[in-house]
């Protein structure tokens, strides 16, 4: 696919930065850039070449209603509850150069309804702070029987450029409202990139096939993007959290700055009740990056995955 304008600014912008990198510290040129690569992955936008745009419906700002209780699907999840922590390190070859945090700290009542308040957090590693500092938060309000969000935050802080963005989703008048104050039609079971993980963790893929998709909406920037999930196979693991037997995973189409991807990225999720992500794996603009699981807490179910 031919390199959009934005990305093409974007890659000579990052290009810069590794130049700078080098000036400063006197380093290596392809090491910084891959430090540099690195700290920048896990949240660096997915600017994609050919978006659907929601339509907007009116200007209107968000107001808290209470949602009709009988209105909604009922979706089983024994997959992830309150109170699960993971946390991956962040690599680059032999380069450590951040840390991914995904939790669900606890409960939210949004517009009457009970939420699973989901975090994932990308911060670089002390290491690279001075080079590039790097603390992100992006937050979904999960219902937690329906399996859709409510509400969508993400909380931008890299370099010395920041940026808050918020969208409250209404699945009863099938609208999205951002943070801009512009309202959009969209699905009514619209996810925004991080529901859809949750999402697809509650799906049994133990007895998938190769080739397997599965078909999901995401929304973000005021905009409804096609998310097609394709399952790889079946692989074995190893990371410092154990050894675990995965599914694998590739998401077609990412949108929402977790990643920079058209089809680049892999996922492996164990083969049991929780589906718990233990290794990631994504193209960058040179090379790639790895985050591997060090760490878990809380877990919802047995981990009959785990094999060593």
């Amino acid at each position: 696919m031919r390199e959009n304008l934005f990305a093409k600014l974007t890659r000579q912008w990052l290009l810069r930065k590794a130049n700078l990198g080098v000036r400063i510290l006197g380093m290596n040129k392809n090491r910084t850039l891959a430090a540099l690569a690195v700290t920048l992955a896990l949240i660096w936008p997915n600017w994609l070449n050919e978006t659907h745009a929601a339509s907007i419906v009116d200007d209107a700002p968000a107001r808290d209603f209470v949602a009709d209780q009988t209105s909604f699907r009922s979706l089983t999840n024994n997959a992830f509850e309150v109170g699960e922590r993971l946390t991956f390190e962040i690599n680059y070859g032999y380069i450590t150069a951040g840390e991914a945090v995904m939790s669900i700290p606890g409960y939210r009542y949004i517009n009457g309804r009970p939420t699973l308040n989901i975090r994932v957090e990308a911060l670089s590693s002390p290491t690279f702070d001075w080079v590039f500092r790097v603390r992100d938060r992006y937050e979904t309000f999960l219902d937690y029987d329906g399996l859709f969000p409510w509400r969508f935050e993400q909380h931008v802080r890299e370099g010395s450029y920041s940026k808050d963005y918020q969208a409250d989703f209404n699945p009863q008048n099938q609208t999205a409202t951002t943070s801009d104050g512009h309202r959009y039609t969209t699905p009514q079971y619209v996810h925004d990139i991080v529901s859809a993980f949750y999402y697809i963790r509650t799906l049994d893929l133990t007895h998938a096939h190769r080739g397997d998709v599965i078909h999901l909406q995401n929304f973000f920037d005021g905009e409804t993007h096609p998310l097609d999930v394709r399952v790889l196979g079946h692989q074995q693991v190893k990371t410092d959290a154990g050894t675990f037997e995965c599914s694998v995973i590739q998401p077609m189409v990412v949108k929402g700055g977790l990643f920079k991807s058209e089809g680049s990225i892999r996922i492996w999720l164990t083969d049991d009740n929780n589906h718990m992500p233990v290794k990631m794996s994504s193209q960058i603009l040179i090379g790639s990056i790895e985050a591997k699981l060090v760490k878990y807490e809380g877990v919802r179910s047995p981990l009959t995955a785990k094999i060593g």
